[in-house]
């Protein structure tokens, strides 16, 4: 059965447990830090509400009648118990403070973090600081779940019930090895159409970049292609190895090719029509962030 309404007057019965152990409503209300009208007030309302007498008041000080110490026995497990779980808020609420959560798509995590979290502990070195690495749909899960504080995502689709805000662009690069047969056209700009019976190395499905480039490959062509020879591979470590030993393009960020191009351990293709930049989001539940989270949304969002 649901409670009653007056039991949700804990600091009045915190107040009479404190006339109980001083003999005085004064001494009470000075404990409590009120005046003793308003305590005395408290108390003539608490005795209302429950129905019954709880203090006889002469020129000695207050004295609990029978149905008072009652109450103030059945009270003291139930104010140890308020305290209790008061203590344990204002605890999490100080953890919640000195920590930040955070869940990161594969190439924000690898290329990006690392320098926004630098950052963050030169103002804040006391701060700790938990970041996991997942796809964009699992970071989306754990934005949703209340498992981290912030989420930073690749993918193209944000999903409606979670705040979000830009915080940087990043821009998809198809690769191949320098002796892959289409090396040979890599001075121009291929066509859409001539990636559709290549063997793709994409990430695996709930990825940002792989639903970055099969949005775009969709949007340039007019239609979702089959991609038949279409391979899933779980990092961006394994779609550059297989690359090198000549196993197809690889879809990847154009950060994580960076080095390999510069060494020219790969090439990169062109493709016209095909719109490979997207936007890097930073995701939270709820209007508003953490403290600690707009302090990170800003550096990461700083040119």
């Amino acid at each position: 059965m649901p409670l009653p309404p007056w039991i949700s007057d804990l600091p009045a019965l915190d107040l009479l447990l404190s006339v109980a152990e001083t003999g005085s409503v004064g001494r009470a209300a000075q404990a409590h830090g009120i005046t003793q009208p308003s305590a005395s007030a408290r108390l003539a309302k608490l005795e209302r509400r429950l129905g019954v007498p709880l203090l006889v008041r002469s020129r000695r000080g207050s004295l609990l009648t029978p149905a008072g110490e009652a109450v103030v026995a059945w009270s003291r497990n139930v104010i140890d118990a308020a305290q209790a779980l008061a203590d344990g808020i204002l605890t999490l609420r100080a953890d919640r403070q000195a920590r930040l959560r955070i869940s990161a798509s594969l190439t924000v995590a690898e290329y990006l973090l690392p320098a926004w979290l630098l950052s963050l502990r030169r103002t804040h070195p006391e701060l700790h600081i938990s970041a996991d690495v997942a796809n964009s749909h699992g970071v989306v899960e754990a934005v949703r779940s209340g498992a981290v504080d912030l989420g930073f995502v690749e993918s193209p689709d944000i999903p409606a019930d979670l705040s979000t805000r830009i915080v940087g662009r990043d821009r998809l690069a198809l690769v191949i090895a320098a002796g892959y047969p289409l090396a040979a056209h890599a001075w121009r700009e291929l066509r859409p159409t001539d990636l559709a019976d290549q063997p793709l190395l994409l990430r695996e499905p709930g990825s940002g970049t792989r639903d970055t480039f099969l949005n775009a490959i969709e949007h340039a062509l007019g239609f979702a292609p089959s991609l038949p020879h279409a391979i899933n591979l779980g990092s961006t470590t394994t779609i550059l190895s297989t690359v090198r030993a000549g196993g197809g393009i690889g879809v990847i960020s154009a950060r994580a090719a960076a080095p390999a191009i510069a060494a020219g351990e790969v090439i990169e293709l062109r493709v016209e029509g095909l719109p490979l930049t997207r936007p890097l989001h930073a995701l939270w539940l709820g209007r508003t962030p953490t403290a600690l989270a707009v302090e990170l949304l800003a550096i990461a969002a700083a040119p």
